[in-house]
């Protein structure tokens, strides 16, 4: 847990909150903050398991995996390929597209390029081509006269390619899939968020879960369906979390959105896989273990 990436606090209020749900089922847990010296502390330590509860670059885009392969050490998770594939949104659009999950068009450009003019019409979201946890993420909205200078500031310290996408209005959905199956859509609100941020995910009354959401049910199976084909599409193990857009905003039409797929999902107790095991009747605790017996190696 840890790490050092942007999203090095969501990782450690993870990594906490399971490492203490395994010990209360049994499990001998050893914390590990991972830095540079991951590979002597494991080859020294010598788990069994490896439950990897890191977030963003070098924790789930394939590096700690490929550590862990070297090391035959099995861990939580998808395995090297589907996690580099999962943390670039466009090399994941491209298998969503060859799946048939429904994606939005997009471009990738030089974040300096995307600060200086639009690079398609408003409104239109830009992100980082390989982040997390909604960091780095600007709306442009109809109106706005150029995108936001921080794009080209010297101080960014995320992907120095963006993509830029359709901005797709509408509500927010998120589907888990455990084991290749699809738990239960969740609709996340925000108050007054234009969309689920960072600080709606970590913040405290950041946002609103609503599960089962309250959507016409061939939507809901429709997101199930999608979202267990993108596990499948990525080639991803254990848990993953989709998110969707439901854009409902015109009467008598709709159309549901796949937005990225997360191999790597907030794991607090209180995060949104949990509470979707929880409405299946699985506990926190059932939860991390049956993830701490899933685990494997790709080779």
């Amino acid at each position: 847990m840890g790490g050092w990436s942007a999203e090095r606090e969501v990782s450690l209020v993870s990594g906490r909150g399971c490492a203490a749900a395994l010990r209360e089922e049994g499990f001998t847990v050893t914390e590990i903050d991972a830095k540079p010296d991951l590979a002597a502390v494991l080859t020294a330590l010598k788990p069994d398991v490896v439950f990897n509860a890191l977030h963003g670059r070098w924790g789930e885009d394939g590096c700690v995996q490929g550590l862990l392969e070297i090391l035959k050490i099995p861990y939580t998770h998808s395995g090297v390929l589907a996690s580099a594939l999962a943390m670039h949104k466009e090399r994941t659009k491209a298998l969503f597209r060859a799946y048939g999950v429904p994606v939005v068009n997009s471009i990738v450009v030089p974040r300096r390029q995307a600060s200086e003019s639009h690079q398609m019409k408003p409104p239109y979201v830009v992100k980082p081509v390989s982040e997390g946890s909604s960091v780095g993420i600007f709306i442009i909205r109809e109106g706005d006269n150029r995108p936001p200078g921080a794009l080209g500031s010297d101080d960014w310290n995320l992907s120095d390619e963006v993509m830029v996408e359709e901005f797709v209005p509408g509500r927010e959905l998120t589907v888990a899939v455990m084991g290749g199956k699809a738990l239960a859509v969740t609709e996340i609100t925000t108050g007054g968020h234009a969309f689920y941020d960072y600080e709606s995910k970590y913040s405290a009354g950041g946002s609103v879960h609503t599960i089962p959401a309250k959507i016409p049910e061939d939507v809901a199976a429709s997101a199930m369906r999608y979202a267990e084909l993108a596990h499948e599409a990525m080639g991803c193990r254990g848990v993953s979390r989709t998110d969707f857009r439901y854009d409902d905003t015109v009467p008598g039409k709709h159309r549901l959105i796949a937005l990225e797929i997360n191999t790597q999902p907030g794991m607090t107790p209180t995060s949104l896989v949990p509470e979707q095991a929880a409405y299946k009747g699985m506990s926190y605790g059932q939860l991390v273990a049956w993830m701490v017996e899933d685990a494997s190696c790709d080779r």
